[in-house]
């Protein structure tokens, strides 16, 4: 079983309340689902529009396995970008 860190930015971060967590999931949506998140609307919302960076690759695929993965991070959109 891989443990998976995920890291928020920005708004992502705000939305979920935290700048990081740990999950088993195996699938993204699952571990972004699962989360506790501060502002569980807006969150919903979010994660919809986010980009992932899934070991440095970035995806909007949120069906994408997480075996053996270290490291995802949620990019929301930015201004001017």
């Amino acid at each position: 079983m891989t443990v998976t860190t995920i890291r928020f930015f920005a708004a992502a971060r705000a939305a979920v309340g935290t700048e990081q967590t740990t999950t088993d999931a195996q699938v993204l949506d699952d571990a972004l689902g699962a989360l506790p998140a501060a502002d569980p609307e807006r969150w919903a919302a979010l994660r919809e529009r986010c980009s992932y960076l899934v070991d440095g690759v970035t995806t909007r695929d949120r069906t994408t396995r997480l075996d053996g993965v270290s490291v995802v991070d949620v990019m929301p959109p930015f201004a001017g970008g």
